[in-house]
């Protein structure tokens, strides 16, 4: 489904904190640390995983899967053409915070 890289780069692409991913998807941030930390493809709670993937695409995050058509091949992540501004912590339209 997704890894901790992906993970990490997806919040490196969208330009946010683990805090601000997780107010995004309603998860802890202990439970966004866990997920980071762990090495290859992120287990857990299946609630918790969709809300991770749905907080990421709503965002404007695409996950590459291992088998999906990229032209290098291998798994990432990409921004969708017209990926949504995401507020930061003091509230402007910025995608840094």
């Amino acid at each position: 489904m997704i890894t901790a890289a992906q993970l990490r780069a997806a919040r490196a692409l969208l330009g946010i904190d683990q805090r601000k991913l997780a107010a995004l998807s309603d998860l802890s941030v202990p439970t966004i640390q866990r997920m980071e930390a762990r090495s290859g493809l992120i287990r857990g709670n299946v609630d918790s995983l969709m809300k991770l993937v749905e907080a990421l695409s709503t965002a404007g995050v695409e996950l590459i899967g291992e088998d999906s058509v990229s032209p290098a091949g291998g798994r990432g992540v990409r921004l969708k053409p017209s990926a949504p501004k995401i507020p930061n912590a003091a509230g402007t339209n910025g995608m840094e915070g």
